[in-house]
């Protein structure tokens, strides 16, 4: 099954989360990165501190650049102080040269201060001569990061959830955008436009929903045509059921005048039981095409099932000739007698039908690879080639030159093919129908 939707979202939502999550993380680092150093601005103002502590220290004003330094102390609420450092090597070592470019009391203002420690670092601002420094623990004012730790949510949280509702809102789009419109089709489907669809709508998209959309196609479509094959074919019966109703108003009315004949209520019967069946085969065709059934789960002698049909078709029908060549027995397995038996009777109705009194029908039963083969020809005038299909509908009718079908063909073909089979009509090169039935010997 081709799972093109749940590979695309797990690529989506797989890919993206650890993009995210590498983005958030480069983004943090950046702006950690950043905010962990001194303001420019606050760099030249400790490098003018120790300038001013350097200059007093130079003319020899001790006590100045004392009163100065308590004045610094209080004005930045801090710590700060001259002092010399003298560095003795011990033990006949010698110091090496980087030993004096990088040796200092404190952090340089030009390196970076880490935002997690608590304490404000010794900045150390070394005089020209290299032995006197001037100290002072880093102001709270000019402290880096002081903004870090809203900074860090909103990295961590904010900006994720904005980012996650974006990728929900895609993928939300992308997910209703072919149901939202399965529920437009839908909507406009049960207001009675049976012939809407939505595959179409959806461009070359070839996944899961794309797959719905076809199930929803094909399910609006045979739908669609049953509906209006139900609509077709209860305009038909009602026009069938009209001229019985008529013979059987008259039939009513002159026996009311006569007295009752015999022969009136007789007519009346007929009329009767042909509106019952009629009735009787739009249900089962009905039931046929909805449900589908597959009817295979008897086993006949088709011969026997032949004879029988014959020898009520000739009781009706005394005078048309009926010729009929088949095997002894004719083993059929997994089919329906009731289904099949009413399906040929059918087909040999149709053609005793269409045949003139004193003409002949031919049936013929044979063998045909792992298939019966069932033929009924009749000498009727035959069906114009472009309708050979549509004889099968319900109620066809073909022209002036051979008339309407009814329900019996149509019922025939389902019933046929719910038992494993298949039915196909041809004229014959002398004239008539032929008809003829391919039944498996062994349902599949």
């Amino acid at each position: 099954m081709n799972r093109r939707l749940f590979w695309k979202l797990c690529l989506v939502i797989g890919l993206g989360s650890v993009l995210l999550f590498w983005i958030i993380a480069r983004v943090a680092w950046q702006t950690e990165e950043r905010m962990s150093f001194i303001d420019a601005e606050h760099q030249r103002t400790l490098r003018h501190y120790g300038e001013q502590a350097e200059a007093m220290y130079r003319a020899g004003d001790h006590e100045a650049l004392a009163r100065w330094l308590t004045t610094l102390q209080q004005q930045e609420q801090t710590w700060a102080a001259v002092v010399e450092a003298e560095v003795r090597p011990l033990a006949g070592s010698v110091l090496n040269e980087r030993f004096y470019e990088g040796f200092g009391l404190g952090r340089d203002v030009s390196w970076k201060i880490h935002l997690y420690f608590q304490e404000n670092p010794i900045m150390d601002l070394p005089f020209a001569d290299g032995r006197t420094h001037f100290l002072i623990i880093l102001p709270q004012r000019m402290r880096p990061g002081l903004n870090w730790h809203y900074a860090k949510l909103l990295l961590q949280l904010v900006v994720p959830l904005v980012l996650m509702l974006i990728v929900c809102l895609v993928l939300y789009r992308h997910l209703m955008q072919p149901l939202g419109r399965l529920e437009q089709a839908t909507r406009q489907f049960s207001d009675g436009r049976l012939d809407v669809r939505v595959r179409s709508l959806l461009g070359s998209r070839n996944d899961e929903l794309a797959r719905l959309a076809e199930t929803f196609d094909a399910m609006a479509a045979r739908t669609g045509q049953l509906i209006i094959d139900q609509r077709q074919r209860l305009a038909d019966m009602s026009h069938e059921l009209r001229t019985p109703l008529t013979r059987i108003e008259m039939a009513v009315s002159l026996a009311e005048q006569d007295g009752g004949q015999r022969q009136l209520l007789e007519r009346i019967r007929d009329d009767c039981a042909g509106m019952r069946r009629l009735v009787e085969d739009a249900l089962t065709l009905s039931w046929l095409e909805n449900e589908r059934p597959e009817l295979r789960d008897e086993n006949l002698d088709l011969s026997e099932l032949l004879d029988s049909i014959l020898d009520d078709a000739r009781f009706e029908y005394p005078d048309r000739q009926i010729l009929c060549q088949m095997p002894d027995s004719a083993p059929l397995h997994g089919s329906s007698n009731r289904a099949l038996g009413q399906a040929i009777e059918n087909v040999v109705r149709n053609a005793l039908d269409h045949t003139p009194a004193g003409g002949q029908v031919q049936v013929s039963l044979s063998e045909e690879g792992d298939a019966w083969l069932l033929q009924v020809a009749d000498q009727g005038p035959g069906v114009a080639e472009q309708w050979l299909e549509r004889i099968f509908q319900p109620f066809f009718r073909g022209g002036s030159e051979r008339a309407g079908f009814g329900l019996g063909l149509a019922l025939a073909q389902r019933q046929v093919s719910a038992t494993g089979g298949s039915i196909r009509a041809s004229n014959r090169a002398g004239g008539g129908l032929l008809m003829e039935i391919r039944l498996p010997r062994t349902a599949m």
